[in-house]
């Protein structure tokens, strides 16, 4: 079968290439066989193929963090052939074989069915952004975040997880505005998502000695950390709440603690990998029953699995806009 396989060479340098692969390699204690029908692209995935992170430790994988597609056979009960499923999470791609391949053997435990109203090449133009940009929603609203309190800000905008954040706080009645350095490039294409506020990139880039500064945000999903997230730690509304899902731009926070005991700011750690099935569960059907659909495509780019070394690399810098999609 094809696949994208990463390995390392005498020399300890790691490459990714595009090759057929026995079936065998999947025998890995995986009890549901899926034929693969989409995967998607994500930051994780340019690291893993161009040697970076240090994510994957045994070699050679089998790359790519997600995937959707049909069952063939399955040894667990959960599971027959015929069933639509998807995964995210779990370290698929990482520490297991990966979905840029044209089959797949998974655990069932990693595996969730698709829910009803959504598509195979849907849960895969969503993939981990949509539900990682679920999870932070949810969790902002468990910490009392409402369309009333005000306006959502969603850093990173025009990638993954940022379009998905924008489209979702839109579609749930929220008004949201979107940071990115690329106004004139995504502008448009955030409006259309459903911003109603875009914040350049420049204005919320770096930390500043000011511990407080007005309260401008109801809520935030952060993709970027770093200076960024410092400073808006100081512009979160009295109670306000800040999930934090990534760290572009860097991993140091320098942050000053004047927020949190002055104005009750919370910072919320969003895991998309080891969520519980239950929650998985509930935050899957509850994308297909909020996400404003007929928009998924504007977010989408086709691809092939020939497309993916070059894409590994632009998603690295920054050059990929909305979601790359992979169909097999």
């Amino acid at each position: 079968m094809k696949a994208v396989l990463i390995d390392k060479d005498d020399d300890g340098q790691i490459s990714a290439a595009i090759t057929q692969v026995d079936e065998a390699i999947l025998d890995n204690g995986g009890e549901v066989l899926v034929q693969t029908a989409f995967s998607g692209l994500n930051y994780k995935d340019g690291l893993c193929m161009n040697g970076g992170g240090g994510l994957i430790r045994e070699f050679p994988r089998i790359a790519g963090i997600e995937m959707s597609g049909v069952v063939i056979s399955s040894s667990d009960s959960r599971y027959q052939a015929g069933d639509e499923v998807l995964v995210t999470g779990w370290r698929f791609g990482e520490t297991w074989h990966g979905g840029f391949a044209e089959r797949v053997r998974v655990k069932a435990d990693f595996l969730v069915k698709l829910p009803a109203g959504m598509s195979l090449k849907q849960a895969m133009i969503l993939g981990s952004p949509g539900i990682s940009a679920m999870f932070a929603l949810e969790s902002l609203e468990h910490m009392g975040l409402s369309p009333e309190n005000g306006p959502v800000l969603v850093t990173g905008a025009a990638g993954g997880v940022g379009s998905c954040a924008v489209a979702l706080l839109a579609a749930c009645g929220y008004q949201v505005a979107a940071v990115t350095g690329r106004i004139d490039e995504a502008g448009e294409f955030l409006r259309a998502l459903g911003a109603s506020e875009l914040v350049d990139r420049a204005e919320v880039a770096e930390a500043i000695a000011r511990p407080l500064e007005s309260e401008r945000w109801a809520g935030c999903i952060d993709n970027v950390g770093g200076e960024m997230l410092a400073r808006i730690i100081g512009q979160i509304k009295y109670g306000g709440s800040i999930a934090s899902i990534g760290n572009a731009g860097g991993l140091k926070v320098p942050a000053n603690v004047i927020p949190f005991l002055l104005r009750g700011v919370n910072i919320l750690g969003i895991d998309s990998v080891h969520q519980p099935y239950e929650r998985r569960v509930r935050c899957w059907q509850r994308l297909a029953d909020s996400f404003p659909m007929d928009r998924l495509e504007t977010i989408c780019q086709d691809a092939s699995l020939d497309d993916l070394p070059h894409l590994s690399q632009q998603i690295l810098k920054g050059q990929v806009k909305g979601r790359v999609v992979v169909s097999f």
